[in-house]
């Protein structure tokens, strides 16, 4: 059956569209760091800086955009949004050195807080819980596609036209989602001035940074591990005090009600793991095929992109199959299929047929794609309209982590598998395939909540009026 009135298309396509350019940005200058480099007479190395600016921005922000939502509206506060992300992505093309990338790409980060939670929020907003599943496959495939073909698409436009256009290629977007949005983001009403918790929001913002700050530091290629530490308790520390604050605060920087709702905290806590898992598979795939196989880095990338074919493959078929099964059976199926693809992964090396891998990387990508689709519904579909902003507010900022953190867990499961295959076998290199193991393991956690899931879970959103 065609999605109702209340399901409006275009809007949640201008979302995808937007929340696409974010989630690109976030590593496309992974693969043109050795051209900036040489340009701004630095490492390649130090343009990581550059990556882990943005990244904190987005962290440390996304919190505040739910209370700028309900005190400005989300139709200009979206709007703004599009316009600093598009006018610091300019900036970023033509900045003269690395400190003023960096400076930049931190505004690009505040545009991007604004522009995800609050699209999103739009969308939710406007639409009937039985069209909610319709509209979460909309807003679900940048943060599949994005990680896959980020690398490829940023070392493309860096070999053929400079690196500058990485940034540039976004004021065309920009400018083309700012009318969109002009047309079709509804005018809506402000939910109430409360006052801004600003001790709250700072506490939140240091745990989100540390965090995000010693995930990037696991992540370098010598790890200053006395750095990893400091981060870490600051991070728990923060954290805590964060927590005593948003128990005592009348209204709170970070509303946690909507964890009450098990659909919700199912998720955002297993489904936490999950998108952790989907961010660092792309990077895991990359490093086996690179250091483990010897490939070239455009051989891998190529290969990769099976990853996103898979995703859009099966596409079409994600909502029917969620409504037919029911969220429990597709969330069970996900992580324990996800993590047997994982394990085949394991069995793969450079002799092993490249149609084969490719099947392999294919069958991962369709089931990432139906997982995704199906935390991103389950969570929304129990909370009521008057927790929508903060339950929306929370579990970006969660996704947001999860992103943050998944190259960080990634590289902790290779350096793991290379320390164990140097030990048990005298084959480091085994390593990069036995990481692969770890990741499989960690699949266990959404499984075994996803097994307690009561079977009519999420019935709200496959049922149709």
């Amino acid at each position: 059956m065609a999605p109702s009135a209340s399901f409006n298309r275009g809007l949640a396509l201008l979302v995808a569209a937007t929340s696409f350019m974010e989630f690109l940005d976030g590593t496309i200058i992974q693969t043109a760091a050795p051209a900036m480099a040489q340009e701004f007479g630095v490492t390649a190395a130090d343009l990581n800086t550059a990556m882990t600016v943005y990244l904190l921005a987005l962290a440390v922000c996304i919190p505040a955009s739910g209370w700028l939502a309900d005190r400005f509206g989300p139709r200009p506060v979206y709007l703004l949004a599009i316009v600093v992300f598009t006018v610091a992505s300019v900036l970023c093309a033509l900045a003269p050195g690395l400190f003023w990338l960096c400076v930049f790409r931190a505004a690009q980060g505040v545009g991007g807080a604004m522009m995800v939670p609050v699209g999103r929020l739009t969308v939710l907003r406007a639409v009937d819980k039985t069209d909610l599943l319709d509209a979460m496959a909309y807003l679900t495939w940048p943060a599949l596609l994005a990680p896959v073909v980020a690398p490829a698409l940023g070392g493309i436009i860096t070999d053929t036209i400079g690196w500058r256009w990485i940034f540039l290629i976004n004021v065309p977007l920009g400018i083309a989602a700012l009318a969109a949005a002009l047309l079709l983001v509804p005018r809506a009403g402000r939910r109430g001035a409360v006052p801004l918790d600003w001790s709250g929001l700072v506490l939140i913002a240091v745990a989100l940074a540390a965090l995000v700050w010693a995930g990037e530091l696991v992540g370098e290629a010598t790890t200053n591990w006395i750095a990893v530490a400091a981060g870490l308790a600051l991070a728990v520390l923060a954290g805590w005090l964060a927590w005593l604050r948003i128990r005592a605060a009348r209204h709170p920087a970070l509303d946690l009600r909507a964890l009450r709702l098990r659909t919700f905290r199912v998720g955002n806590i297993g489904g936490g793991v999950y998108r952790l898992m989907i961010s660092a598979v792309p990077f895991l795939v990359t490093l086996l095929f690179q250091a483990g196989f010897g490939w070239s880095a455009a051989q891998a990338g190529l290969v990769v992109i099976a990853l996103f074919v898979g995703n859009i493959v099966i596409k079409p078929a994600t909502s029917p199959l969620i409504r037919r099964l029911g969220f429990r059976t597709v969330i069970i199926w996900s992580n324990a299929l996800g993590a047997a693809v994982l394990l085949l992964l394991v069995l793969v090396d450079a002799s092993t047929s490249i149609v084969l891998t490719v099947a392999i990387l294919l069958v991962s990508g369709a089931l990432r794609s139906i997982g995704f689709s199906a935390y991103n519904t389950i969570q929304f579909v129990d909370v009521p309209p008057r927790l929508t902003n903060g339950a929306n507010t929370l579990s970006s900022t969660m996704q947001q982590l999860s992103v943050g953190l998944g190259v960080a867990v990634a590289a902790l499961l290779v350096r793991l598998g290379t320390a164990l295959a140097d030990a048990v076998a005298g084959q480091p290199l085994l390593g990069y395939r036995w990481a692969f193991v770890g990741a499989a393991l960690l699949l266990l956690v959404p499984l075994v909540e996803a097994l307690r899931m009561p079977a009519h879970a999420g019935s709200a959103a496959t049922a149709r009026a």
